[in-house]
């Protein structure tokens, strides 16, 4: 029997042909740590005795969830990662000086490429897998392991095989795509498996689309989620510094998977997660009739704040005005992004229609900062995650959806179709 993607990116790895559910310790091509959970892997690591990371020039600290610092306990959390790379040498730290959500940073970057074993202490570390590698979010302590030894212990997930069929209406994107798998299977469909997205459809999405796509696996519960290889893939990296020449695997006609699901994009509407899942999405014509009003729009996130993002978000704004009792607030994912959405005037545009916009960073997101939400007020937003509190007080609700859903909702007050704007 053959191969998954999965399972060939681990043999290669490893120098062997492994399987689903086989125990391997493997090298990891690149580490990732940010400004939150960085403090406890450094803490492990000095605890270990260690001295000298084992692959330097493979581990990255971004400082993105809470950068610039918001408050005192912010900023000394964020000294300990400084200090560490000041410490080490770390040529792959980024901080105010060239910021970004890391998972829209290093793939800008070159740093991820097809082929790798990526890990992170951040669980949509899964993003990666866009580019056809396998990556996966774990445990600072695991990270701390990896710091040391350059490698980790997996056990090789199985696959779930999603075949999309059909070209996607308009404004449906690949958050849309995600949020209805997980609305079919649930937040624990796929627990410790790969979700592996292919059929034709792939071919119409942008790697944008694609990074939304993978983002947001691990929603369904899933150790990672890949997209092949191919031209729009290799587009993408033609312009990259990358870090090494990257390794192309498919999976063979004859690989084994737990499940395929089956799902044809021409029939989708946009969808919008209700509280408190993302498993919750209904169609966009439903929340529509719902009449919900909203307080709060948010455009960003390591899942729509990319320059696709913008330009949508824009092409609906512009020339309108955000209602008067809601507020919008878009964050670039990186200044590259920022930069180059400023140069096609798209900042002015989002501005001119009343949106804040902000420098880089996680913040809102995770109910940091930079879009707090008070009791009782309801969001609609690009993020990938809408649970009890997620972005403020405990009454609060999210609503999660596409940036044209997010951006129409702006201009109507509440939650709108983009296709009726």
């Amino acid at each position: 029997m053959g191969q998954t993607i999965t399972e060939k990116i681990f043999s290669h790895h490893v120098g062997r042909e492994v399987k689903a559910g086989e125990i391997i310790r493997c090298g990891i091509d690149m580490v990732i740590g940010n400004d939150i959970t960085t403090p406890i892997s450094i803490k492990a690591f000095r605890d270990s005795g260690a001295k000298k990371l084992a692959k330097p020039d493979n581990f990255s600290i971004v400082m993105d969830h809470f950068i610039p610092a918001k408050d005192i306990a912010s900023a000394n959390q964020a000294k300990i990662s400084r200090e560490f790379a000041y410490e080490h040498d770390l040529k792959l730290f980024f901080d105010e000086k060239d910021m970004g959500i890391e998972h829209a940073l290093l793939p800008e970057k070159g740093l991820v490429i097809p082929g790798d074993v990526i890990i992170g202490a951040d669980s949509h570390t899964c993003t990666h897998g866009a580019l056809g590698a396998f990556s996966t979010g774990m445990g600072s302590t695991d990270l701390a392991f990896a710091m040391i030894t350059g490698e980790n212990w997996f056990k090789v997930p199985e696959s779930i095989k999603v075949i999309f069929s059909g070209k996607p209406g308009e404004h449906i994107y690949g958050k849309d795509l995600i949020l209805e798998i997980i609305r079919q299977i649930g937040v624990d469909g796929a627990l410790y498996q790969t979700l592996e997205f292919t059929g034709e459809t792939i071919t119409h999405l942008d790697m944008d689309d694609r990074f939304s796509l993978c983002n947001m696996a691990i929603e369904a519960g899933a150790k990672s989620g890949i997209v092949a290889a191919d031209d729009v893939t290799k587009a993408f990296l033609s312009d990259k510094n990358l870090r090494d020449e990257p390794v192309y695997h498919y999976s063979d006609p004859d690989a084994h998977y737990v499940k395929t699901i089956e799902i044809d994009v021409s029939k989708l509407d946009p969808v919008v997660a209700y509280p408190h899942l993302p498993s919750n999405g209904k169609s966009v014509t439903q929340a529509v009739s719902d009449d919900l009003s909203v307080d709060q729009v948010f455009i960003g996130s390591c899942t729509n704040g990319r320059l696709g993002d913008l330009r949508i978000a824009a092409k609906i704004l512009e020339g309108k005005k955000v209602a008067r009792k809601t507020r919008l607030i878009v964050t670039p994912a990186t200044q590259k992004i920022l930069k180059q959405a400023e140069k096609e005037g798209l900042i002015d545009i989002l501005i001119d229609a009343g949106a804040v916009v902000s420098n880089p960073t996680c913040g809102a997101c995770l109910g940091g900062y930079m879009g707090i939400l008070g009791d009782g007020e309801r969001c609609i937003s690009t993020t990938n995650r809408n649970f009890v509190g997620r972005m403020g007080a405990r009454d609060s609700e999210i609503y999660l959806a596409n940036s044209a859903v997010a951006a129409a909702s702006a201009v109507a007050g509440k939650i709108a179709d983009p296709r009726e704007i």
